[in-house]
């Protein structure tokens, strides 16, 4: 598979012309990394907020809402991804399928600023540095910000099992380097570095985010009896590597659930209660 010099987008290899940027094969242009270093910084333990110090020059883009603060000096405006009309609608349509808002909102200034970023509901941040080419999947929900080198498009869950019963359906948020990805997930994260054919058993909904390199599956674990009366369901998500693979403590859909008026308390589970979890629930 080829890359594009410019921006690190997907080529064939007889392609003249990078589909995303137009930049012809062979054209001479500058090294696709950003000139300066993005430098950042994460605060917090639960609530966690990434710290963006912007040189000029320097822009970055994020998901609509994330941003908590800015100084005076960064200008920010808000726009549909894609170099074409066409790639801004295709753009627009997969950011509807992901569940997310149509537009982006781009952060730049003149001289030195700073912008603060967080996720929606108590969790962490963490940083994929992506060399070109190198992609990560993340949860429909994940992605805060990145450089504006880094592609953020829609992947489709390829194995049926995965898409019925992986939580998140089929819909994975994969972003394309090169450039840093800021990701945020729910409670605390665990990280895991596979080694090549090792296999890793998740909860499907505490899966913050995985290389492409890592192969995804679901799979049956355990009996009828433990699936309604252990209250794990009858399914796991399967992670075999090599690669990086996040997993969060606490998905937005188990918050949800604790805070629910009806919840009577407690850690127990009901026998009809976990049955309706395999039918019904998204972890």
């Amino acid at each position: 598979m080829a890359f594009c010099g410019n921006c690190g987008s997907n080529m064939a290899e007889d392609a003249r012309f990078c589909t995303n940027c137009g930049r012809a094969v062979g054209q001479a242009s500058a090294a696709p990394a950003p000139a300066r270093p993005l430098e950042y910084s994460i605060q917090g333990d639960n609530l966690q907020v990434a710290r963006i110090q912007l040189k000029p020059g320097q822009e970055i883009f994020a998901e609509a809402g994330k941003m908590v603060y800015k100084t005076a000096n960064v200008r920010w405006e808000t726009r549909m991804s894609g170099g074409t009309i066409g790639d801004k609608i295709l753009g627009a349509l997969r950011r509807t399928v992901m569940g997310e808002s149509l537009f982006l909102t781009y952060f730049h200034c003149d001289g030195q600023g700073e912008v603060g970023f967080a996720g929606n509901y108590p969790g962490k941040i963490t940083v994929f540095d992506l060399e070109p080419g190198r992609s990560v999947l993340a949860q429909r929900d994940a992605f805060i910000l990145a450089e504006t080198t880094v592609q953020l498009n829609v992947a489709l869950v390829k194995k049926l099992g995965a898409g019925f019963f992986g939580g998140e359906g089929f819909i994975l948020e994969k972003l394309t380097g090169p450039g840093k990805v800021f990701i945020h997930g729910g409670g605390d994260f665990v990280e895991f570095s596979l080694n090549m054919g090792e296999v890793l058993q998740v909860n499907t909904g505490c899966i913050v985010a995985f290389d492409e390199s890592v192969a995804y599956d679901i799979e049956m674990v355990g009996g009828i009896k433990t699936a309604i009366f252990g209250g794990e369901g009858l399914f796991l998500a399967t992670l075999t590597g090599p690669g990086r693979v996040i997993v969060q403590s606490m998905t937005l859909e188990k918050l949800r659930r604790e805070l629910a008026p009806s919840r009577s308390g407690g850690d127990e589970h009901s026998p009809l209660g976990s049955l309706g979890g395999i039918l019904g629930s998204e972890d």
